[in-house]
């Protein structure tokens, strides 16, 4: 086979390929084909924007623009798109239940005048690209639920359901959208509201609803998406009058009030007027309606709008925190020092006490509970005395800073403090506070700053150690008497000092407890009263990690809350642990009742194994 005969037969296999791909494709399966033949019409939705309704002498005209439907005769206004919607849906399965043929309409032309479609009353027109033709309705038919249709090109009439002629069968005001605005609540951006109390202006900044007139302040999202809601689904009761006449008669001349809402792109706005109530109707109100040019009628509940104060809509909450950029926590207690807690990872640490581990769950609490805690009232809008509420010389401060390691085309290195929390002074139950990015005072519930601990210690973590049993190899442990073990070369347990058998149950039980030991919260600094001068429990132990370092636990006095004060010597400050933990960690190693092993004089405050004799391996 030559190169030339190659090229023929490439060239029929595209040509067929095509065809296939272009013409047959796009041709109807069988079954789709039995279902458009019996359809009364076939037609793409997409490509209809216009419908056409013909009643005697009344004619409804409605355009899609802009993916919206309009009203454009009689009346020009904002169609209920779900009626236009639900109209196209029943006109794609509306099928036809029985054909008389055009032979038989030829035989007895009376027939059209006794079908009602000689010259029928109701016609629809569908228009668009690849439009079907007009529709006309005839009569109902003998058979319930059936009436006689015959299409404008068509000699032929078909009975078909009664559905389609119902959802054109209306008048146009019913066409006409009860929906106010199609703006939904999500959409609205900024709003402006007029009423005899004065003038509000709201906007919408990284998805939280600020207060911009008459005070700055953030506004409660819920509450104002409230408030916008009640315009958005607002239903009109009347339709009443356009709103080139005389404006008088619904109030509406001088209105009592009036809402703006903007969407994003939206610089004019759709603005709402409120106006008096009708004589007969006490339920509802005048409304004007200027984006849709008509004076409505909506339920009497649309006045609340006019009722809404700036004190309504504030956030209470004392502050909003951007956890996505949160990156240090610093707490400034004037005489204290600074404690500035750093977040890593999903972890955070005490970047002031040479990053130590810290209890991130606390600072979660510590965030919620600022982030939830609400503002008893409202100061002063203006912090303009500042001495008089203490916040001139705060007792205590709180920074939420974001941190950069390097420069970027966003940021610059280091610190940048986003929200600041100062606390003044305490007035009875409550303590006054201030944003630095907000002018106003408010006060809080005072228990609040007792819950903000100013002691780095009480920010550490609670767990004391992080080790395996496996991995503790030497231990010493000193209550009434001393018991001293380590592992031999085949890691069991022998005594070093003591000569009962070991009571393995015992333990493990007090290697598992002291291995991940958890403090049940840290007290603070190490005082006299925790009675680590004479402690009830000490013990120390190495680790296959680190044979050379010792780690030393002492338990002091009981708290009187059914905890024990403790102290672990590489850690700072003073912890409790729980009465069950403390019962563990002073069992009895020795299988026997009576302790075997020479009693000590005292307990050592810090006891070494390096002092007890070295078993040989």
């Amino acid at each position: 086979m030559n190169w030339r005969t190659t090229f023929i037969l490439a060239a029929i296999v595209l040509a067929v390929f095509a065809y296939f791909r272009f013409f047959e494709l796009k041709q109807p399966s069988t079954e789709e084909a039995k279902r458009q033949a019996q359809n009364v019409v076939n037609f793409e939705r997409a490509k209809i924007d216009g419908v056409v309704i013909q009643n005697g002498d009344d004619k409804i005209e409605m355009r899609r623009r802009d993916h919206k439907w309009r009203l454009e005769t009689p009346i020009k206004d904002q169609a209920d798109g779900s009626l236009i919607e639900n109209l196209l849906s029943d006109l794609e399965n509306w099928q036809k239940d029985a054909t008389i043929s055009a032979k038989e309409i030829e035989t007895d032309k009376s027939k059209l005048n006794e079908y009602g479609l000689s010259k029928p009353k109701l016609r629809l027109k569908l228009l668009g690209q690849d439009r079907p033709p007009e529709i006309f309705f005839g009569k109902d038919a003998a058979l319930e639920g059936r009436m006689y249709v015959r299409l404008g090109d068509s000699k032929e009439t078909f009975l078909a359901s009664q559905t389609v002629k119902k959802d054109v069968e209306k008048k146009p005001e019913e066409f006409r959208d009860r929906k106010l605005t199609d703006l939904s609540t999500a959409q609205v951006s900024r709003v402006l509201l007029k009423s005899p109390v004065g003038e509000m202006e709201l906007e919408k900044r990284n998805d939280h609803w600020e207060i911009l007139k008459p005070l700055r302040a953030r506004g409660e999202d819920q509450k104002i998406a409230d408030l916008i809601a009640q315009v958005t689904t607002a239903q009109i009761q009347q339709f009443v009058a356009d709103d080139h006449g005389d404006l008088h008669p619904f109030g509406l001349a001088e209105p009592r009030g009036a809402i703006t809402l903007f969407s994003k792109d939206d610089k004019q706005g759709q603005l709402l007027q409120i106006g008096g109530i009708p004589q007969k109707e006490k339920d509802q109100v005048y409304v004007r309606s200027a984006s849709r040019g008509f004076v409505y009628t909506l339920p009497k509940k649309i006045e609340e709008v006019l009722n809404t104060r700036p004190d309504d809509l504030r956030d209470r909450h004392l502050v909003r925190i951007d956890t996505n950029i949160l990156d240090r926590i610093t707490i400034d207690a004037p005489g204290k020092g600074k404690i500035v807690l750093a977040r890593k990872n999903e972890n955070w640490t005490i970047a002031s006490h040479k990053n130590v581990p810290a209890n991130s769950g606390e600072i979660r609490r510590l965030i919620d509970t600022l982030q939830n805690e609400q503002v008893t009232k409202f100061v002063e809008d203006v912090a303009s005395n500042l001495p008089k509420y203490g916040l001139d010389k705060p007792q205590l401060r709180l920074i939420f800073s974001s941190f950069a390691s390097e420069n970027t085309a966003e940021t610059k290195a280091g610190e940048q403090p986003f929200t600041t929390i100062t606390f003044g002074k305490i007035d009875g139950d409550n303590v006054y506070a201030r944003l630095a990015d907000e002018p106003f005072v408010a006060a809080i519930r005072r228990g609040l700053i007792d819950q903000i601990s100013t002691d780095a210690v009480q920010w550490q973590e609670l767990s004391i150690f992080k080790f395996k049993p496996e991995q503790i190899h030497r231990l010493s442990v000193a209550a009434k008497n001393e018991s001293m073990l380590a592992r031999d070369a085949k890691d069991e347990w022998t005594w070093t000092k003591g000569g009962e058998t070991i009571n393995q149950a015992n333990l493990q039980s007090l290697l598992k407890t002291l291995s991940s030991l958890h403090a049940v919260r840290w007290v603070g600094p190490t005082l006299p009263q925790h009675g680590f001068e004479k402690p009830q429990l000490a013990i120390t132990f190495t680790t296959s990690l680190d044979d050379k370092s010792s780690h030393k636990l002492l338990v002091g006095s009981k708290d009187g809350h059914g905890t024990w004060f403790a102290r672990a010597e590489e850690r700072e400050g003073t912890f409790v642990i729980s009465d069950s933990d403390f019962d563990t960690l002073r069992l009895s190693l020795a299988t026997e009742t009576g302790s075997p092993l020479a009693p000590a004089a005292s307990v050592p405050a810090s006891p070494s194994p390096a002092a007890a004799p070295k078993s040989s391996p």
